[in-house]
């Protein structure tokens, strides 16, 4: 039984260790959170809240937005209501449709088991007009109050390639 503890805790270290190396390196990362779904079921009274801070407005970037969903999710999609406020008080309120499977079903994005990650573009080459601590709100826009299997939600904000 110690033994078998002792084997978890290698591998875990060893995952850990090998997921903290290859984000280290991701330098066009401006700010990346994922918060997890509790029970694996999204309210539509549960607003997932993101606190960005930019210091530089001149350079273009990329926004997306990170879903986690199990196999067993039922809809093909997932729509969004995303929030924007500025550093000024200035707000924007976006709407995005998550395509999660392809018509015939078929989950899209990386899977591991029955899980599966999708980075869904959001907004390409945007320069942030003001610098200042940005709030992004995000919440599911579906027609039923509770959405069933989404695991996780994130927001990710990159440097634009040229």
């Amino acid at each position: 039984m110690k033994i078998e503890r002792i084997k978890s805790g290698v591998i875990l270290g060893t995952v850990l260790l090998f997921v903290l190396f290859f984000s280290a390196c991701d330098d066009n990362r401006i700010f990346e959170e994922n918060k997890e779904i509790p029970d694996n079921t999204w309210s539509s009274s549960d607003v997932l809240k993101f606190d960005v801070s930019i210091v530089d407005t001149k350079i273009p970037t990329n926004f997306y937005i990170n879903v986690r969903n199990a196999d067993g999710y039922p809809y093909n999609n997932l729509f969004l209501f995303i929030k924007t406020t500025f550093p000024s008080g200035k707000m924007s309120n976006d709407t995005l449709e998550c395509v999660l499977a392809d018509e015939k079903g078929k989950w899209l994005g990386s899977g591991m088991g029955d899980i599966y990650d999708n980075q869904i573009p959001f907004k390409k080459n945007v320069l942030f007009p003001e610098t200042g601590k940005y709030t992004f709100e995000i919440q599911h826009g579906m027609r039923t109050e509770h959405v069933p299997l989404i695991m996780d939600v994130g927001l990710r904000i990159e440097k634009a390639e040229n």
